[in-house]
């Protein structure tokens, strides 16, 4: 449809009379019929990569965690190169060692004298070891490349484990400040985190079955896959004029329709 100006003329000369009540409805009405931009995959809409960090024991300035990625998705594998874990500590804590991955970079330790820590940045990032790592430097589940399978074709390696020595951390469930604003890189079209939420602490089961412990706090985040075509389904993140245009077009040809059907309501009133 070609729009000339005497068009936009004629329409802005209709549109002038209207009533706020039609625009916001107009515009209203417009606007929510947009499709969601809710990450989706219609193959498996309840797939998702929960991530666990069992807070298992506490140290001298902080303490031990177990983080683990449980992949629920029931065909999306995290192919090679594998997962990038990401995110923000809430205070000035540091990674005092991790067994079963490692941090891409150290970041400034300059204030610490003697023992330095394995990473001092604010929002470190964590990749997995490769396989053949040292025994002692794993942990189960650990070192696989950052390669998960997904849980309905391959359950016995659809999870993903290291451990995390954090200090400068609280050290009691009232002073712990566990990290918030997760991210999860992987070979694909990506994930959207949720907030994290602390939820209850896991059980642990020894391998003879004869004992069980605890974490002391649990803090879980799930990560919703993106459509499988890599797409957002909202047309405003990624718009173009033409798209724009129409849009704002049927806002105000919408109102027109609404500021009729309201004056003729106000008439059949009166």
């Amino acid at each position: 449809m070609a729009w000339s100006s005497s068009s936009f003329s004629s329409l802005a000369r209709s549109t002038s009379k209207l009533t706020p009540l039609a625009v916001f409805l107009a515009f209203f009405l417009v606007f929510s019929s947009l499709p969601s931009t809710e990450a989706y995959d219609s193959l498996d809409p309840n797939g998702n990569i929960t991530i666990k960090w069992d807070i298992m024991q506490w140290t001298p300035d902080g303490y031990v965690a177990v983080v683990t990625m449980f992949n629920f998705q029931q065909y999306r594998h995290i192919q090679a190169p594998g997962w990038t874990l990401g995110w923000t500590w809430a205070k000035k804590e540091v990674i005092w060692s991790m067994v079963g991955a490692q941090t891409t970079e150290q970041g400034d330790c300059s204030k610490f004298k003697g023992n330095i820590p394995h990473c001092c940045k604010k929002d470190p990032t964590v990749v997995d070891l490769l396989p053949g790592t040292p025994y002692n430097m794993q942990i189960a589940n650990c070192c696989k490349g950052g390669v998960i399978s997904s849980s309905i074709q391959d359950p016995a390696n659809a999870a993903s484990s290291f451990q995390i020595s954090a200090g400068r951390a609280g050290t009691t469930n009232k002073t712990v400040r566990v990290p918030k604003n997760f991210t999860l890189n992987a070979p694909g079209p990506g994930y959207t985190c949720g907030a994290a939420k602390i939820v209850k602490p896991t059980k642990f089961v020894t391998v003879d079955g004869r004992r069980t412990t605890q974490a002391l706090i649990l803090e879980l985040v799930f990560l919703e896959g993106v459509s499988t075509d890599g797409r957002t389904r909202n047309m405003l993140l990624n718009p173009d004029v033409r798209s724009v245009t129409h849009l704002i077009i049927s806002a105000f040809l919408a109102a027109a329709a609404l500021n009729s059907f309201e004056n003729a309501l106000l008439w059949n009133i009166i």
